[in-house]
């Protein structure tokens, strides 16, 4: 089954539009999720809302939101309310401006979705608009009504289709200073830097999103078998105690730890298929010499 688009309506470019349908590019439905037991009798719990000041029990009909002007003070706000501040943004993605990608500090990135065509229609002026963001190595910038709240997006040519990235607002990002101002500057020897770019080249491969395991999910799904069949639960790993002091001796042990296992043979396979293959020959050669050493040996 197919899954229901998160919004539709209109992508927009000056004066060319198309009808398009945004979907969420990650899900998680395969994650664990629980429900609040009652431990004594094993039922499920419902969630309900108690008026904080009688105590009663408030049904849905009667629930509204507020906001807090000063303290006890609320503005009600009926839900008929909020849906009449409609803004184009509810029903249209105009593309504002266009920008290099790198311009956009990652720490902006929101959520990813997924856009395409919504009618075979608009299929034409979606795949133009597409092809001149490619063509022109830019993102476009436009706005867009999600659950509620207008949020930025970005767009971007993926595949035969569009990727959109909500970008949350400058207000929202915390300035890095007030974390990074406080730390202290540190002069780095040469000799410290060189061995911990050793450690750098040791390890450096490809980002392979299929080589990371959710392993406190895998842990849970574990802890979980383990108690519907009434087995012992599996017992947590301990963390390995660490018994180096000094940073230069910790930077060396752990370049031969690097060199002695998975960073050499992961520089082993990046070698080129030529090499591999020059390999047995050079082998079979050196063989070859040494054995041909030795029987010139005993002959004389």
């Amino acid at each position: 089954m197919a899954p229901r688009p998160n919004w539709k309506g209109y992508l927009k470019l000056a004066l060319v539009s198309c009808p398009v349908a945004m979907f969420s590019a990650t899900s998680a439905s395969e994650r664990i999720s629980f429900h609040m037991m009652n431990r004594s009798t094993g039922n499920r719990l419902k969630q309900q809302y108690i008026d904080a000041e009688t105590g009663d029990l408030v049904e849905s009909a009667d629930r509204v939101k507020g906001y807090e002007v000063a303290r006890n003070d609320y503005v009600l706000l009926e839900p008929e309310e909020l849906k009449d501040v409609q803004l184009e943004s509810t029903h249209t993605i105009e593309i504002e401006h266009f920008v290099p990608r790198a311009e956009i500090d990652p720490v902006y990135y929101d959520s990813s979705y997924y856009i395409v065509p919504d009618d075979e229609v608009g299929a034409e002026a979606f795949a133009v608009i597409r092809e001149a963001m490619r063509k022109r190595d830019m993102v476009g910038i436009a706005r867009v009504v999600l659950y509620g709240r207008e949020r930025i997006i970005m767009l971007e040519p993926r595949g035969k289709g569009l990727a959109g990235t909500t970008l949350h607002y400058n207000y929202e990002v915390r300035e890095d200073k007030s974390y990074f101002d406080e730390i202290k500057n540190k002069s780095v020897g040469k000799d410290m830097l060189d061995l911990a770019s050793h450690i750098i080249d040791t390890k450096i491969g490809h980002f392979n999103p299929s080589e990371f395991k959710d392993r406190y999910q895998d842990a849970v799904v574990d802890l979980i078998r383990a108690k519907r069949a009434g087995k012992p639960l599996p017992a947590p790993a301990a963390p390995k105690p660490s018994n180096v002091v000094n940073l230069m001796d910790a930077l060396k042990r752990s370049l031969e730890t690097e060199k002695g296992g998975k960073g050499k043979s992961s520089a082993r396979k990046s070698g080129s298929k030529a090499a591999s293959h020059a390999r047995p020959a050079a082998q079979r050669t050196a063989r070859s010499r040494a054995s041909t050493k030795s029987h010139a040996r005993k002959a004389g």
